[in-house]
């Protein structure tokens, strides 16, 4: 272990949109405090961030059906949906005080407006899902909601899903515009670029090993340099485990209540890409199912228009997929070593 020590007020482990998100807040809040990052890989936004490991859904509430649910008397719960799509409207506000503030420019390279929409089979789905839009109607939250269980209406709505498809069967849908399509790994990277500029130190290729408490209350890191193989010594007053997959050893290691008695059991979502331009063409929005009773919602895919590198795009997905991994770069013992 080198001689090397040094203290900090906050450490963030990873670097992806959580860690980023966080080092900016305290940036805005807290602006003579030393913060350091620690990123295993060797750019921010490598891992589930990372705009082609996910769905990039700005979450609002306005297609997940699994955030709306069917009380026993047949009334729909909301309660849930008014709550993700609040957090949703603060998010938007932060990421426009940066904007404004000039702290991050050019909006549009990650997010972009697109619109949201449910559809579902069968009667009783149907029903559900009109009562699901009655409800959400009277919020102001979900104002521009539209419904339509006609089947020319919806092929209008999606051409490339409503193509060929039997109509033996009632199908209906809903449709918003204030829906976004967001790119997190882009505004990540804008994100650590910013708090760069305000004299972060942000290391990459630098895997946290280990993380305890020490006698006076602060936290010490052992922090391996990936490029030379030395280790050193850091310590902090807050860190912040923000390393995803790769946070549950982290967290036991810590020794803090809420480590224990947890488990990992990593399954994936794995998306299928469509770059044909007369096939992308045909779709514009982000359109989500509802799993059958019991099913987890990964069951139903979702086809989703992008837009990553000033380029339109669909991902269908995601698909269930598994790995004995916490992260694409973890290790083939990281289930049973949780």
């Amino acid at each position: 272990m080198s001689s090397r020590e040094t203290k900090i007020d906050v450490i963030l482990i990873g670097a992806g949109i959580m860690s980023a998100t966080l080092g900016t807040l305290l940036k805005e809040l807290v602006p003579d405090w030393k913060i350091t990052v620690f990123e295993k890989l060797s750019n921010a936004g490598e891992e589930s961030t990372n705009e082609w490991n996910n769905a990039g859904t700005g979450h609002a509430a306005l297609c997940e059906l699994n955030y709306t649910v069917e009380k026993p008397d047949g009334s729909v719960d909301i309660s849930k949906a008014i709550k993700i799509n609040e957090q949703f409207q603060v998010s938007m506000q932060f990421w426009s005080h940066l904007v404004n503030s000039k702290l991050i420019r050019n909006p549009q390279d990650f997010i972009m407006p697109l619109p949201h929409m449910s559809m579902v089979q069968g009667e009783q789905n149907v029903t559900f899902l009109k009562k699901r839009f009655e409800a959400l109607s009277n919020n102001p939250l979900f104002q521009g909601m539209e419904f339509s269980d006609d089947p020319e209406k919806l092929m209008e709505w999606i051409p490339l899903i409503m193509q060929g498809r039997a109509s033996n069967e009632p199908i209906a849908a809903t449709k918003i515009d204030s829906g976004t399509d967001v790119n997190f790994g882009a505004l990540t990277r804008m994100l650590f670029d910013h708090l760069e500029s305000k004299n972060v130190d942000i290391n990459y290729k630098h895997s946290v090993n280990d993380i305890k408490r020490t006698s006076d209350g602060l936290w010490e890191l052992k922090v391996r340099n990936l490029d030379s193989g030395t280790v050193e010594r850091h310590t902090a007053k807050f860190v912040f485990i923000g390393g995803g997959g790769g946070s549950l050893h982290l967290l036991q290691k810590s020794g803090i209540p809420e480590g224990k008695h947890i488990g990992g059991f990593p399954v994936s979502g794995i998306f299928m890409v469509c770059n044909n331009p007369d096939v992308v063409a045909q779709h514009h929005a982000k359109v989500y199912g509802k799993a059958k009773v019991g099913a987890p919602p990964m069951s139903v895919p979702h086809l989703d228009t992008r837009f990553i590198d000033n380029k339109k795009s669909l991902l269908f997905g995601p698909f269930a997929g598994f790995s004995p991994k916490f992260l694409k770069t973890g290790s083939m013992f990281d289930l049973v070593t949780s």
